[in-house]
């Protein structure tokens, strides 16, 4: 269930809900390339990631088997994220860039695309993530800190919201952040990698609320580089621990593991420094699984699901950006 508004899935759990520990691939290396990062899935359960090598975009639609609409950007390998709104407008992290996708009058892809937001050129956006107000958050890893800049102002200036722009451990600072979320409260949700914490900035406030991690009042799990982290429609985290090789969530009994529980590794039950985490609308989870050259889907242990997907026609689009 999502609120309006919202074009990502945010489903609602019972308490101690559990996952399929075998997962099946959704998407392989020969779609994706290597080392994948970025993933969104819509409320219509589109998927889209990006093939860092050749800069393409891929989005599966219909339940397709294969990506059915293939863009040809010019992104470069540094495109860590990619975020759709309802309207289907298209964002991707790109180097020290923000990128729109625009779209032409008959509501496909055109070959135009804008810069929203600019940092410098020496560091890149990690995080991008836009809220209901059509505010946009971009993490950038190597100042340490999230910025926002409302989408329909004209102005190029990118305002600070969270890390003071220096690396550290107080509640002020973030070291190295990268995937961020945004709740209907306009909260913020930072995955302080470096730190081993989740951090909330609560609107307006500049000092974050250590919720998950290193220096937690909960401190039922260990965070081992956390690299995104995602809320269900009660607010309750899940949160890709890169170095440890699983994912983590959490419900009122609080935090615990719910796949890649056994180590990392390649088998279907294993993950290897998964870094991108998202939730389909029946609540199935997808994982950019990085350092297997592979996305998984871990079923909802509740849920039927039909791994043979439809086969349809796959389009091309070249886009210049």
């Amino acid at each position: 269930m999502c609120s309006i508004g919202q074009s990502y899935n945010q489903p609602i759990f019972p308490p101690n809900a559990t996952w399929n520990q075998t997962a099946t691939t959704f998407a392989y290396q020969s779609q994706i390339g290597r080392d994948p990062i970025g993933l969104y899935i819509d409320t219509n359960n589109s998927i889209y990631t990006t093939h860092r090598q050749n800069g393409q975009i891929l989005i599966w639609m219909n339940n397709s088997n294969d990506p059915n609409l293939i863009l040809y950007t010019q992104l470069s390998e540094a495109s860590r994220s990619i975020f759709v709104t309802t309207n289907g407008d298209m964002y991707v992290g790109n180097d020290s860039s923000a990128k729109q996708i625009i779209k032409s009058n008959s509501n496909s892809y055109s070959n135009q695309t804008i810069s929203i937001a600019t940092v410098s050129s020496s560091f890149v956006i990690f995080g991008i993530f836009i809220d209901l107000n059509n505010t946009l958050y971009c993490s950038i890893q190597g100042q340490h800190k999230v910025v926002k800049k409302w989408l329909n102002s004209n102005s190029s200036t990118m305002i600070p919201v969270a890390g003071n722009g220096s690396s550290g451990s107080a509640s002020n600072m973030l070291n190295k952040p990268y995937g961020i979320f945004v709740d209907t409260n306009f909260d913020l949700y930072v995955a302080d990698a470096v730190n081993n914490r989740i951090q909330l900035f609560r609107l307006g406030q500049t000092n974050g609320i250590t919720v998950a991690g290193n220096g937690s009042l909960n401190t039922t799990i260990t965070l081992n580089s956390p690299t995104h982290v995602i809320l269900d429609g009660n607010k309750y985290l899940f949160i890709a621990n890169s170095d440890s090789d699983q994912i983590i969530g959490s419900d009122e009994n609080g935090f615990r593991c719910i796949v890649g529980c056994s180590g990392g590794g390649s088998g279907s039950n294993k993950l290897k420094v998964p870094r991108s985490i998202a939730f389909d609308s029946f609540g199935n989870l997808f994982v950019v699984d990085r350092d297997n050259d592979r996305i998984q889907k871990f079923c909802l242990s509740t849920n039927f699901c039909n791994n043979k997907r439809k086969k349809t026609t796959i389009r091309y689009v070249h886009l210049i950006i």
